[in-house]
């Protein structure tokens, strides 16, 4: 029997927000579409954790593209030679990958359509974050827009809505909205430079904001430390 449910594609890294945001989906009453991309990051241990959090969180489908974001650089995540920063900094950091969201929610896009779908998740959020400029409300609107505009379903007046759950959250609300959900975030990845058994390294800006959001939300931390 067809399901009468509404279909939406969800960005997936691995890491405790997309998998926070598949949950909401999920529970919002969407069939989920997982979708990761291999971007030419550092660690594969992020794309083996969101296939796990796929399977897990009964996404009827996971699908990862493979596109090379290294070889335009730029980039600490996707660039060796980059060291990724320790400390907190007021500009946007070297971990800034660029065009990395437009080109995610393309991807997410063109699947959509093909799928039948008209809702797209992703995990953005523009609290507790390190500045990146394509994590802004800003953007999701004016990505809505050209989602209108540019694709076969929006000509003939069908809408796409792009939706950001998290995006007012601070880490500690994420975190217990997850948890309400009955999420445990010991399978998830968030480290910039995870070692290839996913133990995450504690001082970059993913392990900071994540370890500072458990203990604000007075949560047990999950995540092993190398």
């Amino acid at each position: 029997m067809t399901s009468t449910l509404p279909k939406a594609v969800v960005l997936l890294s691995g890491g405790l927000d997309s998998t926070t945001t598949l949950a909401i989906a999920r529970n919002q009453g969407y069939q989920c579409y997982g979708l990761s991309i291999d971007y030419g990051q550092r660690h594969r241990t992020e794309l083996m954790a969101a296939q796990r959090v796929a399977k897990i969180l009964g996404a009827i489908a996971f699908k990862a593209i493979r596109i090379d974001l290294g070889s335009i650089g730029g980039s600490a995540l996707t660039d060796p030679s980059i060291a990724v920063p320790e400390l907190p900094s007021e500009e946007i950091p070297v971990t800034y990958v660029p065009a990395r969201n437009t080109v995610f929610l393309a991807l997410a896009l063109g699947w959509a359509e093909v799928l039948g779908a008209r809702d797209i998740f992703i995990g953005v959020n523009a609290i507790d974050y390190s500045g990146y400029p394509d994590c802004r409300p800003e953007f999701i609107e004016a990505f809505e827009k050209t989602a209108r505009l540019a694709t076969k379903a929006g000509v003939e007046g069908q809408e796409f809505k792009i939706h950001t759950p998290l995006i007012h959250l601070t880490k500690a609300q994420i975190i217990q909205e997850g948890i309400r959900l009955g999420l445990d975030y010991g399978i998830t990845v968030s480290c910039y430079q995870a070692d290839e058994e996913g133990r995450a390294c504690g001082v970059c800006d993913a392990c900071r904001f994540r370890r500072e959001g458990f203990l604000a939300a007075g949560v047990p931390d999950p995540t092993v430390y190398r």
